[in-house]
């Protein structure tokens, strides 16, 4: 490791002294299960029922689960690490200073209170000068500096036709309550969550004093965000059509842009920027979108654009305000959306905040702390090990042409590997704190990030870039890059044990390596070549099959519910939607499967039972508790209209009965809840 960034004498040395070999465990915790259910018929319930029982949600939470755990193991550390530094006297301007002052002033509630709304009333002033559709423009430029994206946002993303550049990416943007659906759709909580959001709306206008400032009642300055979020809301691309990435890119030099959308000044916005210099051309990701923009910047009236930019300047400053701005959002963004009965403690979410600001920062000292070298070794050992098995998945697949096989080989092997921790760190020099206000460390914070991401562009994309931090707990892969990154953070249980019997750690982090690994290869990432590049490597038979193949993992999970409420209904798994993720559980179940029989015939893997259980079983076991979780109905709601991915008890039930090797293992027959007819089980990879 490189030396730490901060200089801190009482911070402890943890040191790995020499033990002596223990014998491995099962690495099943029967604990978990609930034998009481029929696994034949409930393997979720089966599996994670005990661990259900014993970890019920409380008030904070509006879902509880295994990845939950590691996350909030992970922010008490971080936590610790803030705590180290805010104790010790730190040079002015020095990072350790910077992460106590940012840290110290949003932990001082006294001083927030006594604030009220002062940070947050320049920006509104300003706003409230606005004259003309041109004074509007000038405003959105200074709210895009700050990180706040009305109407749109312009973003440095890889270059599809050269993945090796940074082109810049212009994409919808701008709806408080996040997607279109919310506005347009009624299913659900949609009806009551509008009206939520009107409520919020009003209530925080008049606590920010905006309606004095306008002279328009809060209530009617609501109405105007309201309607015009709605007109944005009707010309957005669904989730789902943002799936294709040929659809989704469409490149343009300024002057095509200018023609297609001349009420949006491009090249004054890049110029503004410092991204004009060297720009050949960029994208518009959703060409409709920016349609309606080019049209909201000619006919809307100044006043609805002016209380549309003061709501987003109101609802990105109210987190960070006076308790009743942040209780008045966890009304309804924590209680409303998602179901929580309180908001999180204040540490929780000022360590957050420290993190979002300095990640990298505090992820060095995380590393150092809590990530031993030996479980980055191993973790090498087993992506290597899963990188064959999905080389002779590949080469198994009897629906897909030889020539097709030679280009998937030549993506896989060209897949670049990240694993714990960054090679270098990001620079925070720049970043300035100060003992002002909270709210004023953000907004600068923000400043500094998107500086950072407009810094990308026109040049090289950084390969060595992580786009999560190390104490996330997560993973992920980038088409662009070709990359498969796991964090630190998730590499520890349940989803790797150093100290148990590989046939768990297949069933866990395995599948979660093979996950990312058939992302490469899923609905979205098979159009990317081995060079990041949108292209077209496949036959179009092969296509056809994987298409054909795809629809069953569709049909499955667009069948199962997602939700049987007597408030909120009954709501069905969204398949289409979350295709890509359940494309790559299914990939992931297999390819991992195949490494662990791999593993067995070098003697890697204990072939007795542990725990009653073959190494078969304990594989499966191992992936079910993975996905162990509680969830309010809200939050299952939320999710299902939201997120990709699937819920977890779908992930499992859902999942594993496309697998034969599930179906082998616990003598699953016809007529159980988990039977799944072999003509119905999708085999992709």
């Amino acid at each position: 490791m490189k030396k730490t960034l901060l200089s801190i004498a009482t911070m402890a040395v943890i040191a790995t002294g020499c033990q002596q070999k223990k014998e491995l465990t099962s690495g099943i915790n029967v604990d978990n299960f609930d034998t009481t259910a029929r696994l034949q018929d409930d393997f979720y319930q089966y599996a994670c029922g005990g661990w259900m029982k014993n970890n019920p949600l409380d008030a904070e939470h509006s879902r509880y689960g295994a990845f939950d755990v590691l996350a909030e193991n992970a922010l008490k550390n971080i936590n610790g690490i803030i705590d180290s530094v805010s104790n010790n006297q730190n040079a002015a301007g020095s990072l350790a200073d910077k992460i106590a002052t940012l840290y110290n002033i949003g932990m001082d509630s006294a001083k927030l209170q006594a604030d009220g709304a002062a940070p947050l009333m320049p920006y509104l002033q300003e706003i409230s000068t606005v004259k003309t559709l041109g004074d509007a423009w000038n405003e959105l430029l200074k709210m895009h500096r700050r990180g706040n994206h009305v109407l749109f946002g312009i973003f440095g993303e890889a270059d599809k036709d050269d993945a090796k550049m940074c082109i810049a990416w212009a994409y919808q943007s701008g709806l408080g309550l996040g997607d279109r659906d919310y506005y347009l759709l009624d299913e659900g909580n949609n009806k009551k969550i509008r009206e939520g959001y009107i409520d919020l709306m009003t209530k925080e206008f008049a606590l920010a004093g905006y309606d004095k400032l306008s002279g328009i009642s809060a209530d009617k300055l609501a109405k105007m965000v309201m309607a015009f979020e709605t007109r944005l809301a009707k010309s957005q691309n669904t989730q789902l059509e943002n799936r294709n990435p040929q659809a989704t890119f469409n490149r343009y030099t300024v002057e095509e842009a200018a023609t297609f959308a001349p009420n949006i000044d491009w090249r004054g916005y890049f110029e503004t920027m410092g991204i004009l210099d060297g720009m050949k051309s960029f994208n518009i990701a959703q060409p409709k979108y920016f349609t309606e923009v080019n049209n909201v910047l000619k006919d809307t009236d100044v006043e609805t654009l002016k209380a549309y930019f003061a709501w987003h300047e109101i609802s990105s400053a109210a987190s960070y305000l006076s308790d009743d701005f942040v209780n008045a959002n966890f009304d309804f963004y924590g209680r409303l959306l998602s179901g929580r009965e309180v908001n999180r403690p204040r540490w929780k979410r000022v360590t957050s905040t420290v993190e979002g600001a300095m990640g990298e920062a505090l992820g060095q000292l995380y590393v150092e702390r809590y990530f031993p070298a030996e479980a980055k070794s191993r973790m090498e050992t087993l992506v290597q090990n899963l990188i064959t098995a999905l080389g002779q998945r590949i080469d198994m697949a009897t629906w897909m042409t030889d020539a097709t096989k030679a280009n998937a080989h030549k993506k896989l092997n060209t897949i670049y590997i990240k694993i714990g921790y960054p090679n270098k760190w990001r620079d925070y020099s720049g970043l300035e704190i100060k003992n002002d206000s909270y709210y004023a460390n953000v907004v600068r914070s923000n400043e500094f990030d998107m500086a950072y991401s407009f810094s990308k562009i026109n040049k090289p994309v950084d390969k060595d870039e992580w786009l999560m931090t190390p104490q996330t707990v997560n993973a992920y892969y980038n088409p662009t890059t070709n990359e498969i990154c796991f964090p630190a953070a998730i590499l520890q249980p349940p989803f790797f044990n150093m100290q148990a019997d590989e046939a768990a750690n297949y069933g866990a982090i395995g599948v979660v390596i093979g996950h990312e690994l058939t992302h490469g290869f899923d609905d979205q990432g098979r159009q990317y070549d081995e060079n990041g590049n949108l292209n077209d490597w496949w036959s179009e038979e092969d296509a056809k099959n994987f298409d054909n193949n795809k629809q069953l993992l569709i049909d499955a999970f667009n069948n199962c519910i997602a939700l049987d409420d007597p408030e909120l209904g009954l709501i069905h798994g969204d398949g289409e939607k979350t295709q890509g993720e359940n494309i790559a559980d299914n990939g992931g179940l297999h390819v991992s499967y195949l490494a662990m029989q791999n593993a067995m015939q070098k003697g890697q893997v204990n072939k007795e039972q542990m725990d009653g259980f073959t190494p078969e079983q304990r594989f499966f076991l191992a992936y079910a508790a993975v996905w162990a979780s509680n969830i309010r109905p809200a939050a299952a709601l939320q999710l299902t209209q939201m997120d990709v991915h699937s819920l977890g008890r779908n992930r499992v039930n859902v999942a594993l009965p496309q697998v034969t090797e599930f179906i082998d293992a616990f003598g699953i027959k016809e007529g159980d809840g988990m039977w799944l007819a072999p003509e119905k089980r999708a085999l992709l990879w």
